[in-house]
């Protein structure tokens, strides 16, 4: 164990990274049912040979609060497609309630609006964004004020929420949106896909999605 942390602390030194297997899903929860009985005001989202995906801009919310867990999922855009993973919302009725980390097939104008960025809040550390019609990969997990996302083999998220004392500035001193500080976000609340969004209205795909409660 000491070998392994040297080496990783090493790495870390170097700006090495190292490739993250998806994890083993096998009896993890379904996020959504394929009926979408879990979810709330399903809208026009429809599931269609194990893919889910939005025909409306309405976001898709669990009727479940998640606080710690994995989320471990599949993604695939069109050209200009937007939408996002919303976590632990406060109040589903207000956008800005809820991290997000940001799904769609461009920069957004901005490295904040990046795919993987915890949108206006944190960049991802390199873009991993596979072309577009191909299928992405992301393991998201939120512990506490930790929250990591791991975008096709390589975790490009590493942030602790804490860090974000201030409303509507993040650490680095930039501007966000947000009315209240991060650290003072909901550690625990409903998990959304964000529905059809940008001028292209172009849909995104869903498949695998998978959570698991940690203890």
């Amino acid at each position: 164990m000491k070998i392994t942390a040297t080496l990783l602390a090493l790495a870390a030194t170097l700006g090495l990274t190292f490739a993250v297997e998806p994890p083993d899903t096998t009896g993890w929860k379904d996020l959504f049912a394929t009926d979408l009985s879990n979810a709330v005001e399903a809208g026009k989202w429809e599931f269609k040979e194990g893919i889910l995906v939005a025909k409306d801009h309405d976001t898709l919310w669990t009727k479940d609060s998640y606080g710690d867990f994995i989320l471990d999922l599949d993604f695939k855009v069109e050209k200009e497609s937007n939408s996002g993973v919303f976590l632990r919302s406060g109040d589903i009725k207000n956008v800005l309630s809820a991290l997000e980390i940001q799904v769609h097939d461009s920069a957004d104008g901005s490295k904040y609006g990046m795919v993987a960025a915890i949108y206006d809040a944190m960049p991802p550390s390199k873009s991993m964004a596979k072309p577009v019609g191909e299928w992405n990969h992301f393991t998201i997990t939120c512990k506490g004020p930790m929250v990591s996302v791991v975008f096709n083999g390589e975790e490009v998220i590493n942030a602790n929420l804490d860090n974000w004392p201030e409303a509507k500035k993040n650490p680095d001193g930039t501007p966000n949106k947000f009315p209240k500080a991060l650290k003072d976000y909901a550690r625990s609340g409903p998990i959304g896909l964000q529905g059809l969004h940008g001028k292209a209205q172009a849909p995104v795909y869903y498949r695998n999605l998978k959570i698991k409660v940690l203890e």
